[in-house]
């Protein structure tokens, strides 16, 4: 039977995930999901693990509507609050997409300047200044945080079982960040649904998810594997006519709701 076997968390844009049991999904995705970012004081373009590995040393921790937790090693613990409707807003550049968000003020401006040694601000997205989502592939209303492109990216769990033996070791779910992670179905399954539900929540099936240079990167010690892993042996069979790698599906909840490790999923289409 298709279950929800995985359940994952990134509060702040690139920083590492949290492992979840259970996570309420409302219109930008999974709750408290990339609502935060980093972005270059100076020109305010968004800051990632393509440019900067060692944010996967930096814990963020979704703490509820009030707050994010920041650790890192050798550094004290911060907890920042919710920029509130009186924050001075910042203009930034995600991708193709330029937007005014919150500024989250300077003390975690100073706390995570220090630690990436770079001028750096961070940045809140309420719901009410997210992105539309590319209508090639959504509907207008349809809102993306600060992901890369939609609200939600499923993996099925034998899809990366497959991958891990093409390559001959084992890879790790989170070097490809989804949020959700389907187990039951055969190797690449997800590519040909195209409605699904998960308990209560009917999910779009928007597009495949091509993939880049940060699924080379262990996400425990911020290296980047030598052999270029796994997008190397992803390309000898994955790769689109547009030349993009997939690996994955990206996908628009239809409602919100909540989500349960261990819940059965039903494709509707």
């Amino acid at each position: 039977m298709l279950h929800l076997s995985g359940l994952y968390r990134y509060p702040l844009k690139s920083a590492q995930g949290e492992v979840l049991n259970s996570a309420y999904v409302d219109e930008l995705g999974v709750q408290g999901d990339r609502r935060w970012m980093l972005v270059d004081e100076g020109t305010g373009r968004f800051l990632s693990q393509r440019l900067l590995t060692q944010m996967t040393q930096l814990q963020a921790l979704w703490q509820g509507h009030d707050y994010l937790r920041l650790n890192a090693s050798g550094h004290p613990e911060l907890l920042v609050p919710l920029p509130d409707g009186n924050s001075a807003l910042r203009t930034v550049t995600i991708w193709g997409d330029t937007l005014d968000v919150p500024d989250a003020g300077d003390a975690a401006a100073q706390w995570l300047s220090n630690w990436l040694g770079r001028p750096c601000r961070l940045v809140h997205v309420p719901a009410a200044r997210a992105r539309q989502v590319d209508t090639k592939y959504a509907q207008v209303g349809d809102k993306v945080a600060f992901a890369d492109g939609f609200p939600l990216l499923l993996i099925g769990q034998a899809s990366l079982d497959d991958l891990s033996t093409r390559i001959g070791r084992a890879q790790a779910m989170l070097q490809f960040r989804p949020n959700l992670v389907v187990a039951g179905a055969e190797s690449y399954a997800e590519d040909s649904w195209r409605r699904i539900r998960i308990g209560s929540v009917e999910f779009r099936v928007a597009k495949g998810c091509g993939r880049c240079i940060v699924t080379t990167i262990n996400p425990q010690t911020g290296e980047r594997s030598a052999d270029r892993e796994p997008l190397s042996t992803l390309r000898t069979y994955r790769q689109g006519e547009d030349g993009q790698i997939y690996f994955g599906q990206n996908l628009i909840a239809c409602g919100a709701g909540q989500l349960d490790l261990s819940m059965p999923v039903e494709v509707l289409e």
